[in-house]
């Protein structure tokens, strides 16, 4: 999975900013790559909500996250693809990766069945 760690407007660098034609590109080379398993774009930060479960089991709902962070989670791609090496050349081509943003490349885990 490759988890797209956008730049917050303070610490992004205007001049590495990537456009709507660089995400559209690199989604189609991951489609006709055919590595592509799924994938999607977030929904802005203002919208999210987080769920806390005390030990007690009562529950917590705020807005946020609004954590002092330099990124905020902004999308995922879920590729198959032979071994770490090559996710992260994948990861490398993903506009996401530059500007301030990061891609994290992580499995996704396999549970026997």
């Amino acid at each position: 999975m490759l988890l797209i760690q956008s730049a917050t407007a303070e610490t992004a660098d205007a001049a590495d900013q990537c456009t709507f034609e660089d995400w559209a590109a690199y989604d189609k080379e991951v489609r006709e790559a055919g590595i592509w398993v799924s994938g999607e774009s977030l929904a802005d930060l203002v919208t999210a909500t987080s769920v806390r479960v005390g030990r007690d089991g009562g529950r917590t709902v705020t807005d946020g996250p609004f954590a002092e962070t330099r990124e905020i989670l902004g999308g995922f791609y879920v590729i198959d693809v032979p071994d770490l090496d090559v996710a992260l050349d994948w990861a490398a081509r993903c506009p996401g990766a530059h500007g301030g943003g990061s891609v994290v490349v992580r499995p996704v885990a396999e549970f026997g069945g």
